[in-house]
């Protein structure tokens, strides 16, 4: 499936879901994915990126920012504490605010260098030991938390339990979006992007359906 392919049924579901296409912003999960096929996308005119860790972004990244003009890279995976710092001079936005004290490090880094990547807060919707990220019950209290610390936050992210209807996730996601005032909504994947935007998707995490399987070995 191609780029083109992509957009056109996003704009297809925002257009479905009363929205204006457009409205969604596609980020492209070049997570080990080859370099040839993350420069065929550049070469597409695409420039949003998404990572899961700093370390692989670090040693991929700088030189196609010297290549292309306006790349900006999105940090979707975990996030330690101490890439912090790192993590503010490669990424324009953090989707995995998942804790607390990683909220307050995040404070501590921003204070001492007078600027901050945009932040989304992640919430576990599905409650799964495995993964990372608050409770739904937990989540007001940290958005207040992080608003507290000044941190720019602009939404809220999500990552569906695998064996469970993602649209159900999605919407409680929304819902506790609606009642902290947060506009962003961080979800939707290769499989059920449609789904997300359905339900107020802001921002699409798309990887193989845009870059074709990872390649693992």
């Amino acid at each position: 499936m191609s780029l083109q392919d992509i957009t056109a049924r996003m704009d297809a579901a925002l257009v479905a879901a009363g929205r204006s296409a457009g409205d969604a912003t596609l980020i492209a999960v070049s997570k080990v994915q080859q370099n040839a096929r993350v420069e065929a996308v550049l070469e597409e005119g695409h420039r949003i990126f998404g990572e899961n860790r700093v370390q692989e972004a670090a040693g991929k990244w700088p030189e196609f920012r010297e290549k292309f003009d306006g790349i900006e890279l999105h940090l979707i995976g975990p996030l330690q504490s101490n890439k912090v710092r790192q993590a503010f001079d490669l990424f324009q936005t953090i989707h995995s605010v998942d804790r607390p004290k990683l909220a307050r490090t995040i404070a501590r880094i921003a204070d001492e260098e007078g600027r901050c990547p945009d932040l989304f807060l992640q919430v576990n919707t599905g409650e799964e030991d495995q993964k990372a990220g608050v409770a739904p019950g937990e989540a007001d209290a940290f958005i207040a938390e992080c608003r507290a610390l000044q941190l720019p936050v602009r939404g809220l992210m999500c990552i569906p339990p695998a064996n469970e209807e993602p649209s159900l996730h999605f919407a409680l996601l929304a819902k506790i979006a609606r009642r902290n005032d947060l506009a962003g909504l961080s979800m939707g994947m290769s499989g059920d992007f449609e789904s997300a935007i359905a339900q107020g998707a802001t921002h699409i995490r798309v990887g193989s359906a845009i870059f074709g399987e990872r390649d693992y070995g």
